[in-house]
């Protein structure tokens, strides 16, 4: 099976992304990973995707592709993948989609992982990180620390990261409406897209997916 996860900042995607790929035995394919794996491993790709990062410059979108491809021609992903993060904007999603008429095969299915933009909001604007190296994570709202301000499993300091605020989330937002939310109506048009509310249990929102999935198989 091959699938395309895709949600606003917040929605859970890297979560979801996980489970669904365990349960569906599938590689999950990150954006993330893919930079981490190649900038890793010194490849071409990942040494000219450093040279912009470290000028402060996004890197292109042919090197993002370029990852991608590789990583979706290795042997663990012949029988199908989970894109998480990519394709991120309308150029991305047509390279894909003529790499995969030239493999000979399709994706099954694009999953919108729909929640409210207040929502998306307080979940990341609550969000508070451990400065110790354990990377404890709470939330002002659904998962409070004991004691304001201190972790419960090391007594470190909380802090919010200076992305997380609610200024800096709602530009994240505005970014994903240009540039990502595009490609919904792209692949809507091909009868790919289900819709998954995100709301509720991690559990219940993986379940709806896996469901979904069942009915276009």
């Amino acid at each position: 099976m091959r699938i395309v996860l895709v949600g606003p900042p917040g929605a859970g995607k890297g979560t979801q992304a996980h489970l669904l790929a365990k349960t569906l035995s599938i590689p999950h394919i990150s954006t993330g990973d893919l930079f981490r794996a190649n900038i890793g491993q010194g490849t071409p790709l990942g040494l000219e995707a450093k040279s912009y990062m470290d000028a402060g410059r996004l890197v292109p979108d042919e090197v993002t592709i370029g990852m991608a491809k590789d990583r979706m021609l290795q042997p663990d992903a012949a029988k199908g993948f989970l894109l998480d993060g990519f394709p991120r904007n309308l150029g991305q999603a047509k390279a894909l989609d003529e790499f995969l008429v030239e493999q000979g095969i399709a994706l099954d299915g694009v999953l919108d992982l729909e929640v409210p933009e207040d929502e998306v909001v307080k979940r990341i604007a609550g969000r508070r990180l451990c400065r110790n190296d354990g990377g404890h994570v709470f939330h002002v709202d659904y998962n409070p620390p004991k004691a304001e301000g201190v972790c419960d499993e090391c007594g470190g300091e909380l802090y919010q990261r200076s992305d997380d605020t609610e200024e800096k989330v709602r530009t994240r937002l505005e970014v994903y409406h240009t540039e990502t939310e595009p490609i919904i109506d792209y692949y809507r048009q091909q009868g790919l897209i289900e819709t998954i509310p995100a709301l509720g249990k991690v559990n219940e929102v993986t379940q709806r997916a896996i469901e979904a999935l069942k009915q276009d198989s």
